[in-house]
């Protein structure tokens, strides 16, 4: 299945437009897929399946990011083994049943199954298009790649948030919201098949230019350690990323709860529910290239606060508007942190370990899922809906924190880039603060 690249691969947006245009269309078609149960499912699990705790209710939102972080690790592994675009077909193979199960599904356990099948095709699609991506970009727009990427993904989320918002309020909970996504999956796997074509060749093409020092062999559990925590600036990537899908899990489960308690209507569920992943997709497209310019750290750092700050008014609302109001914030600060942890990874890992590197990044990641659905969910039975908010706007300003004083900034400057490209002095680095005491 795997299609073999040029003997001689050219990196570079410019140079591989064509095959990056596709792959952006088919992260879209990856994230309306997510974006299926972005606003109704809470919903569902109250008037059709009566759940009441809201434990229960992000158990959903908890099995998926279990399942999803998990296949994020598979993923980067058996892409830098079988190449990419075989386990992106397998993602979307698996993708085909969930609409169904979700228009039918008898009983909670079905959608819970539902959500197994999502977060595997999830962990293979969405991983390996960004592992694509990277592979296609090179290191000097790699931040605008991973912005334009995301974008996508979550522009997608937001459109089909407000598509079932909007279909349920007039049609019903189900089943017509979830059909929308036998289209969505049709589409991804048809592209997927017929018009992508095989990156690895790209990564290896990259690898042969990379400094020595950086080149030598790591064994999978030598990358996990590392990413995970052996290397100070990995490890601060990771935990921001699994803090940024915590406070995702808290806003897909218990945003919907607030919203409904404080009156909202379904149709403005469903706007506010889309507003977050708008501005989120949106924003990426500067944030990816700004990252590029301006470095990844602080960046970071601020994103986190930003998004600490959304989530807090959030809690503290009780109208639409300051719905409104929150969402966006949430979704401005998350614009600023998505696209440049996934370029920090690329910065920072070798090419020759770099998709098992994402994988772990991925894996840690999407846990949050878990981690925010758990705790969230907990924090809400024992104290309510907004306290839980509270805690977790709390947590995101100390990640934070974290990042502001454990990593060191990944991107060097253009001015450097030019002054080693002009003395050959890549041959071999000179040690810089984004390769230096790393290893």
């Amino acid at each position: 299945m795997t299609i073999s690249g040029p003997a001689s691969p050219r990196l570079g947006l410019a140079a591989n437009w064509r095959q990056f245009s596709v792959l952006v269309v088919v992260n879209a078609f990856v994230g309306a897929m997510v974006g299926l149960e972005r606003s109704i499912l809470p919903a569902l699990a109250e008037r059709e399946f009566h759940l009441a705790a809201r434990a229960a209710i992000l158990s959903f939102i908890a099995v998926f990011g279990v399942v999803k972080g998990l296949t994020n690790y598979f993923a980067g592994r058996l892409s830098d083994r079988w190449g990419r675009k075989p386990i992106l077909v397998i993602g979307w193979v698996i993708a085909a049943p969930v609409p169904f199960l979700l228009m039918w599904a008898p009983s909670w356990s079905w959608v819970l199954f539902a959500n197994v099948l999502l977060g595997a095709s999830q962990g293979l699609t969405w991983s390996t298009t960004v592992i694509m991506k990277i592979d296609l970009a090179g290191p000097e727009r790699r931040g605008l790649a991973m912005g334009l990427n995301e974008f996508a993904g979550y522009v997608a989320v937001s459109l089909a948030a407000l598509a079932t918002g909007y279909v349920a309020a007039s049609h019903g909970l189900r089943p017509w919201p979830f059909a929308l996504g036998v289209g969505f999956a049709a589409a991804g796997l048809l592209l997927s098949v017929f018009l992508v074509r095989e990156t690895h060749g790209h990564a290896r093409h990259e690898a042969r230019d990379a400094p020595p020092s950086q080149a030598a062999g790591l064994s999978p559990a030598q990358v996990f350690a590392r990413t995970s925590l052996l290397d100070r600036d990995l490890s601060a990537i990771s935990q921001a990323g699994l803090v940024n899908n915590l406070n995702d899990g808290m806003a897909w489960g218990l945003f919907p709860l607030v919203f409904a308690a404080a009156g909202l209507s379904l149709r403005q569920i469903g706007t506010v529910a889309a507003v977050y992943p708008a501005i989120w997709g949106l924003g990426q497209l500067v944030t990816g290239g700004l990252s590029d310019r301006i470095g990844r750290k602080w960046l970071i750092v601020s994103g986190l606060w930003v998004q600490a700050a959304g989530i807090a008014v959030t809690a503290r609302s009780a109208g639409y508007p300051a719905f409104i109001a929150g969402s966006a914030l949430l979704g401005a600060g998350t614009a600023m942190v998505y696209p440049t942890l996934l370029a920090s990874i690329g910065d920072v890992a070798h090419p020759s370990w770099r998709a098992s590197a994402t994988g772990v990044y991925r894996l840690w990641r999407d846990l949050g899922y878990a981690v925010g659905a758990i705790v969230s969910g907990v924090t809400a039975d024992l104290l309510g809906s907004r306290p839980a908010v509270g805690m977790v706007a709390a947590l995101t300003f100390a990640s934070g924190v974290v990042v502001a004083l454990r990593l060191r900034e990944t991107r060097r400057p253009a001015a450097e880039r030019t002054l080693r490209s002009a003395t050959g002095a890549d041959q071999p680095r000179v040690p810089t603060p984004s390769t230096s005491g790393r290893r």
